[in-house]
């Protein structure tokens, strides 16, 4: 997809974020809308996959680190194909195969289930050793929250990446600058996160998130890289897309009403409308 096309499917993604939040009365919208172009370059363009053959065997994996923006995931893969988008609208209901963190075992396209922050860079690593001790050619990709860098586990992981050289591993961290609880230089401060990764053997690019040259650029670069994993610092706005939402922390984990759900739509319908005058 050329670049235009990839900024119209990323606002259709966040669209999807939206509704699926509001319908679930719950949820993380504005880390799933920072992430959104990131979801949508990589299952858009980036991986090797088949939405009609969600378990074939040398696909690209994913692994969502961050699993709370599993709405975020959701709305990418649904409009890839995996399944239907009015079943966003089911995020959390009961009965649905939409939780509130992806499961491997119930939603078509998943490939981990996501479970304590940090986690998931592990399990990637993991997947990631196992494609080269196996000899087989897919690639693994694992997003990360900034915030999430505070776990022990995230730098555990990196260590032995690192050392193993997993030159097919990606590790984005979704770097918005906001967490639950305020910005993430108060909280507990990761930076220079670029650095960080650098000390653990990785080859580091930092790029914006919202940029999809930049971003095609930074995934080029990585699967060129030989001999030891990439990370890649997405600098992203938490809640982009969405005025009310954008870089307020208030609305990491919260659903909007009926009233803002409009407001939301119609920022992002503008959006839209403005990629069609391009």
């Amino acid at each position: 997809m050329n670049t235009l096309d990839l900024q119209k499917q990323a606002n259709e993604v966040r669209k999807g974020i939206v509704t699926a939040v509001h319908s679930a009365k719950a949820g993380h919208p504005g880390g799933s809308l920072s992430a959104a172009d990131i979801y949508t370059y990589l299952y858009f363009e980036e991986m090797n996959i088949d939405p009609k053959n969600p378990k074939k065997e040398d696909r690209d994996r994913f692994v969502l680190s961050k699993g709370h923006t599993a709405p975020g995931l959701y709305s990418a893969l649904a409009y890839r194909g995996y399944f239907p988008v009015e079943d966003l609208k089911t995020l959390r209901h009961l009965g649905s195969y939409l939780q509130g963190h992806p499961c491997m075992q119930h939603t078509p396209g998943v490939d981990m289930c996501s479970g304590s922050l940090g986690q998931g860079i592990s399990v990637a690593t993991g997947m990631a050793l196992s494609a080269k001790l196996s000899n087989d050619s897919y690639r693994v990709y694992t997003l990360l929250g900034d915030g999430e860098l505070a776990e022990g586990q995230v730098w555990e992981a990196a260590m032995f990446a690192g050392h193993k050289k997993l030159d097919n591993l990606v590790v984005i961290v979704d770097n918005n600058n906001l967490q639950i609880d305020g910005p993430i230089t108060e909280v507990c401060s990761p930076y220079p996160i670029d650095e960080k990764f650098k000390a653990f053997n990785f080859h580091v690019i930092n790029c914006d998130a919202h940029n999809f040259d930049e971003l095609r650029a930074a995934f080029a670069e990585a699967r060129n890289t030989k001999g030891m994993p990439t990370a890649i610092i997405a600098k992203s706005l938490k809640g982009k897309g969405v005025s009310f939402m954008e870089n307020s922390v208030a609305w990491h984990g919260v659903a909007p009403n009926d009233e803002q759900y409009a407001i939301a739509m119609a920022d992002l319908e503008k959006v839209g409308e403005a990629l069609c005058q391009k």
